[in-house]
């Protein structure tokens, strides 16, 4: 477990990025996914936050199938990571150019603890693709309605959206059912 440095500004929770891309077009497994995404460094105050980020490429230079993850460490950012089974995610579907902005945005907001809602929020995702861009925000309880009403009007406001974007939630059961119809599987592994 990382700990912050003497003199270091301490972070509510400890976090990791995480990175993963594939080949748009090859059949993904639980297997072939947990294998693909690597763990790029975990940190615990501003000043290793910002050794990481400012480091990193912006999600809006990626190329093709990729993704950045922000998790609490401890969490995978899997459906199945027991902090996320029961729970889901805010989705916004991003026009190409907004994605760097947004993703700065929603992670700097979710390390200044402005969702209020404890420790409901699990981590945040940005995925890259070729049409658009996808940003994610990842909750423990799914059920919770009051608590994902207020991640939803938060993420409006720290993102600056427009009234009329669209915003999904979709509980991580959801997307593991999805996913197994769209392949056609029958177990219940909830993989990629």
């Amino acid at each position: 477990m990382v700990v912050p440095g003497a003199g270091e500004h301490p972070l509510q929770y400890n976090y990791t990025f995480w990175y993963s891309r594939r080949t748009p077009g090859r059949p993904a497994s639980t297997q072939s996914y947990e294998q693909n995404i690597k763990q790029i460094g975990s940190f615990a105050s501003v000043e290793q936050f910002w050794r990481f980020y400012s480091h990193m490429i912006r999600p809006g230079d990626l190329t093709g199938h990729s993704d950045f993850h922000l998790f609490k460490e401890g969490i995978k950012p899997m459906w199945e990571d027991d902090a996320n089974k029961m729970g889901g995610k805010w989705i916004i579907r991003l026009r190409k150019g907004l994605a760097s902005r947004c993703w700065e945005n929603l992670i700097l907001a979710m390390l200044g603890e402005q969702f209020m809602v404890g420790e409901e929020i699990c981590g945040a995702v940005v995925s890259v693709r070729f049409q658009e861009d996808i940003i994610s925000i990842w909750n423990k309880t799914a059920s919770d309605q009051a608590t994902t009403a207020r991640i939803r009007d938060t993420l409006r406001r720290v993102l600056n959206l427009p009234p009329n974007t669209i915003m999904e939630y979709k509980t991580h059961t959801d997307s593991i059912k999805a996913w197994e119809d769209f392949h056609g599987l029958v177990n219940a592994s909830g993989g990629r």
